[in-house]
Order: C-alpha cells, then sequence, then structure tokens
C-alpha cells in the first residue's frame, strides 16, 4: 500500500469514527428528554371522573374551569349552542340545580395524539328534581373532545343528548 492511500484510508476511518461518535452522543442527549407518551385509554376515560367531582361541587365556576375558553357545549337539557365561559356557567347553574350524578355506560376513546383525545360513548345521570325531590335517570350520548392546554386537559367540545328511544 501507498503511503498516499493509507493517509486516504485513515482519514476516512476518522471520519467515519466522529461520524459515529456524533451519532451516539445526540442519540444519547435525546434519550435523556423523553418524548411526552400518548394517554393511555383508561387516562383519558379518567377525565369523566374529574368533571363528574366538578357537579358535585354543585359550582358552575368550577365546572366551567374544565372547559377551554373557546370550547363549544352542546347539552343535553338546553336547546342553546353555548361558545363561551359565559354561556357555559349559564347552562351548569341550571343542569346543577338537579343535583347530577353521573356514569358512565359505555366508553370508546381515541387517542389522536399527545395532546388531544376524545372520549365518546353512553352516560346515566342521575338528576333530582329541586321542587319535588323526585329521582329519575336519564340515558345519554356524550362526546368529550380535549386539548392539552398549558400542560392541563381542558374540554375543546362536548356534546350530550338524550337517548331517542328512552
Amino acid at each position: 500500500m501507498t503511503r498516499r492511500f493509507m493517509t486516504k484510508r485513515a482519514a476516512v476511518v476518522t471520519a467515519t469514527a466522529l461520524v459515529a461518535v456524533g451519532t451516539v452522543t445526540a442519540g444519547v442527549s435525546l434519550a435523556g428528554q423523553k418524548a411526552p407518551a400518548k394517554p393511555t385509554t383508561k387516562q383519558v376515560a379518567s377525565l369523566f371522573d374529574g368533571w363528574n367531582a366538578a357537579l358535585q361541587t354543585r359550582d358552575p365556576q368550577k365546572v366551567a374551569d374544565l372547559y377551554a375558553k373557546d370550547a363549544v357545549l352542546l347539552p343535553t337539557v338546553s336547546n342553546q349552542v353555548r361558545t363561551d365561559r359565559a354561556g357555559i356557567v349559564d347552562y351548569f347553574e341550571h343542569f346543577l340545580q338537579n343535583k347530577p350524578v353521573g356514569q358512565k355506560v359505555q366508553t370508546v376513546v381515541k387517542v389522536i395524539d399527545r395532546d388531544s383525545v376524545i372520549d365518546t360513548g353512553v352516560y346515566e345521570f342521575t338528576l333530582t328534581d329541586h321542587d319535588t325531590g323526585e329521582k329519575r335517570v336519564v340515558k345519554a350520548r356524550y362526546t368529550y373532545a380535549y386539548e392539552k392546554i398549558d400542560g392541563q386537559w381542558k374540554i375543546i367540545n362536548h356534546h350530550s343528548s338524550a337517548m331517542p328511544e328512552d
């Protein structure tokens, strides 16, 4: 082998080694910074539990806090579409008078990405008439679209409608 060939070969080996070390270094630094994982189906389904617990406080402001500023609410017992916090608070001021207690019957979760999920299915609400104390159960379809905003899951779209055959 000639001296020129040996020098050229040493340069190629050195360049390859530098690329390999750079790749390993980049991989190690990226490995140290875990990308946030997508939420699990169970985690998404449990967001309802937090919403239901907010209902139990009977405070419409606490319930509205779970919604994004520009959320859309298509509520079960109102024909009015709510598209801002004031409208959402107004709806819950009336709805909470019925002392609603929700329970999921069927849940289908779709994780879109680490910051966007949809929870849809069927739930039941036990409602208590605020005048008579009489209880009734309303079965409804629901869809919650959630988005992670500033590290917190917020409802961006909530649709609920009574089952047509009930």
